[in-house]
């Protein structure tokens, strides 16, 4: 039974809702969660090789792709190196959850355009210091996302033994 008492929210919240629901790190927040981050959200177009950010820069922002197609990119002497691709339904930016973080790769739009969903630093920090509830969802959430990508960075360096030191990344 519905409790009459509860907020309803419009079909484009609707909308919102579910498509933050495939993104890893707003899966375990229920509508009223999510609903905190709507004021906070800014819809932004980029062009084709536009770059949103590049590593080193302050975190300031989470990314949520609406449509589209971003390529993160290391540096690697005078290059680039290509890895990972995001598209729809995805998030980018995720050290932007954590505080005083800087960026850990360069992402660069590779579609001809993309429509892209910005949530700033300071409004998620707002959200963390009077939710603990919310934060605490998220960072599990990212904590997972980080552990899913130490199994593929041991499984990468286990298949390409000897090319680098696994050794330096916990230094």
């Amino acid at each position: 039974m519905l409790n009459p008492f509860s907020k309803t929210y419009t079909e484009e919240d609707q909308k919102t809702f579910d498509f933050l629901r495939m993104i890893k790190f707003f899966e375990r927040l229920r509508n009223k969660e999510m609903a905190r981050f709507l004021p906070a959200m800014h819809q932004r177009k980029y062009a084709k090789d536009e770059v949103i950010f590049f590593s080193k820069d302050p975190s300031q922002a989470l990314y949520l792709v609406k449509k589209g197609q971003v390529i993160l990119t290391i540096d690697i002497k005078d290059n680039f190196e290509s890895i990972l691709e995001i598209n729809k339904g995805e998030a980018f930016g995720e050290n932007s959850l954590l505080e005083n973080a800087k960026r850990t790769y360069t992402a660069i739009v590779t579609s001809e355009e993309a429509d892209l969903i910005v949530i700033p630093h300071f409004a998620i920090q707002e959200i963390f210091d009077s939710n603990p509830k919310i934060k605490a969802k998220m960072m599990t959430s990212l904590a997972e996302y980080y552990n899913e990508n130490n199994q593929r960075l041991f499984r990468s360096y286990r298949e390409s033994f000897g090319f680098f030191s696994l050794r330096q990344m916990f230094e």
